[in-house]
């Protein structure tokens, strides 16, 4: 891959794996714009990049999950986490399929349609501090979140206000929950390079750019979701959905 098509894929990574856009979405838009196959090495390398950027962001959070592993915020996390891994593991045959971008636009769309779901829900309901109940819908919304054009960020988010969950506290623990994910994503990344045998021929400068850009993105990205959170303030993301649906039923 060129260095330049590279760090766009790093960029890319770093705004929409936090920003409710679809992260996996705009890489397989990309991937038929450019023409270009997705490598995944290419794939662990940038998952590791917004990995950190999490880590680094809410670094305090993670020392008390660590730390307190049968606290609530560590029990919610694992009990949003099975059910997202069950769902995901029953509908992976048609997870695969949709990689080739058909069905992008409707995703696309579906995730416009969920942020003004959560936004409206959010101005009518009380807020309340996050329990399992709440962790257990925000998980079985990030299991069928796995979709491409379907924003991981924004679908969770979306569910927890959606159920009165606190703001601030929601998107926090969407990035959070992810965590374990991008991990077990990592793992199945290279499982299958294992198992294909997956020749790695990349431009080594490119891919550092690309994970420098992801990281330092991803840490803006993260900072800004959870202030627009606050303000349940989607409706720009709503819009641009809209628009990059539109031009996704042209492009693929």
């Amino acid at each position: 891959m060129e260095i330049l098509f590279l760090v766009v894929l790093g960029l890319v990574q770093g705004l929409t794996e936090f920003l409710p856009v679809s992260s996996s979405g705009h890489l397989v838009l990309l991937s038929n714009i450019f023409g270009i196959e997705d490598s995944l090495f290419v794939s662990i390398v940038l998952h590791m990049a917004t990995l950190l950027s999490i880590l680094v962001v809410l670094r305090k959070d993670v020392w008390k999950i660590v730390t307190r592993p049968f606290g609530k915020q560590s029990i919610s996390i694992a009990i949003a986490t099975i059910p997202t891994g069950i769902i995901a593991l029953l509908i992976m045959p048609i997870i695969e399929n949709s990689f080739n971008g058909k069905l992008l636009p409707f995703f696309f769309l579906a995730s416009a349609g969920l942020l003004l779901l959560g936004q409206y829900f959010s101005n009518k309901k009380q807020q309340h501090e996050i329990t399992f109940k709440d962790a257990l819908i925000i998980g079985i919304a990030q299991g069928f979140a796995t979709f491409p054009g379907l924003s991981r960020s924004g679908t969770t988010i979306s569910a927890g206000l959606i159920s009165g969950s606190n703001r601030e506290e929601v998107a926090k623990f969407s990035f959070l929950m992810s965590i374990p994910i991008i991990l077990l994503s990592m793992a199945l990344e290279i499982y299958k390079i294992i198992v294909l045998g997956e020749v790695i021929s990349i431009n080594w400068i490119g891919l550092i750019l690309a994970f420098f850009t992801a990281f330092i993105v991803g840490v803006v990205s993260i900072k800004a979701m959870i202030k627009l959170t606050q303000k349940a303030g989607f409706k720009g993301f709503c819009l641009y959905l809209i628009l990059i649906a539109i031009i996704s039923i042209f492009v693929i």
